[in-house]
């Protein structure tokens, strides 16, 4: 068995998206085709800095959490790049912002496509036994990613209608201090003084 991509989109970004993922299993592949479904909604390409915004509902600790490497990876809102925020909801779900246009759209997995998947999936069955996705049987994971890039879209998620979107625009700061105690960098606004001396946050808490 073999990986079938049909979209162009999810194609192109799918061998580097698993291995940014680490392992082969459905969740991501779902996020990364509704990733793409958004962004095709709002009319983006995929984020280069902070154009985009992406409000996570996913957490911790739950099946197809794994969703959410996905999403990153389609619309290019990353934590490092300051664009990418987890609500801990527990759902498949999120929100894309366009911060250019000033739109936004959510995306969500269907409930009876989830409940569907950890009732019936092999793949997910493996899982439940404690096995980990890398060890899961190989034609299993295939199969379970073939058929999440297979179904329609509309069979897998909701998608809200387009509406307009306000924020108060934030600037980044460039300035830094060096604590007295670790002798590393701390950006200003997570600046701890203590008698008159500068602490990163964990070293505040130590003196």
């Amino acid at each position: 068995m073999k990986i079938e991509v049909k979209e162009p989109e999810v194609k192109e970004m799918f061998d580097c998206a698993v291995f940014y993922h680490g392992h082969l299993c459905p969740a991501m592949p779902l996020g990364l085709r509704a990733g793409v479904l958004a962004m095709k909604k709002l009319g983006v390409s995929r984020s280069q800095d902070k154009e985009l915004m992406l409000l996570a509902e996913t957490a911790e600790g739950h099946a197809m959490a794994c969703f959410l490497d996905g999403v990153m990876m389609a619309t290019g809102c990353t934590y490092g790049k300051g664009n990418c925020k987890k609500l801990r909801y527990g759902k498949l779900a999120f929100t894309l912002i366009d911060r250019k246009g000033k739109k936004k759209v959510r995306v969500a997995v269907k409930g009876d496509f989830v409940l569907n998947a950890l009732k019936s999936s092999p793949f997910i069955a493996k899982r439940k036994q404690g096995i980990p996705p890398q060890d899961v049987e190989r034609e299993l994971a295939e199969a379970a990613v073939n058929k999440v890039l297979s179904l329609p879209l509309e069979e897998v998620f909701e998608v809200s209608e387009v509406e307009p979107f306000e924020e108060t625009p934030k600037k980044g700061t460039f300035e830094a201090y060096k604590c007295e105690r670790c002798g590393e960098a701390v950006y200003s606004k997570w600046v701890r003084v203590k008698n008159g001396k500068f602490y990163c946050i964990p070293c505040s808490e130590k003196v």
